[in-house]
C-alpha cells in the first residue's frame, strides 16, 4: 500500500525531507503523498520514515492503493532505474 496523509496534518515540514522517493510534497492545505512514488520505504528502510517522524500520527496506509510487498519492491526497483541507480 501507499501511504496517505490525513487532515490531521499540521504542516510541520518534517516528513517531506525524510522521503527517499520524493513522494511527499506540499498540497493546497496539507502535505500529500504521490502513490506512484510511495513504496513505504521498501528498498530503503525497514519502516516508513515519514511515519517515524510524524508528530501527530496522521500517515496511515492508503486503502485506495493496496499493494503487496512484492509490488512495493518492484515499484522501488522501477523508481531506482528511472533515477539511474
Amino acid at each position: 500500500m501507499a501511504l496517505i496523509i490525513t487532515d490531521e496534518c499540521i504542516n510541520c515540514d518534517v516528513c517531506e525531507p525524510e522521503c527517499p522517493n520524493d513522494a511527499i510534497s506540499q498540497g493546497d492545505t496539507i502535505y500529500i503523498i504521490d502513490p506512484n512514488k510511495c513504496t513505504e520505504c521498501v528498498g530503503h528502510y525497514d519502516t516508513p520514515q515519514c511515519v517515524e517522524v510524524c508528530p501527530v500520527d496522521c500517515i496511515p496506509k492508503d486503502p485506495n492503493h493496496v499493494e503487496s510487498m512484492e509490488q512495493l519492491q518492484a515499484k522501488y526497483e522501477k523508481l531506482m532505474a528511472a533515477k539511474g541507480k
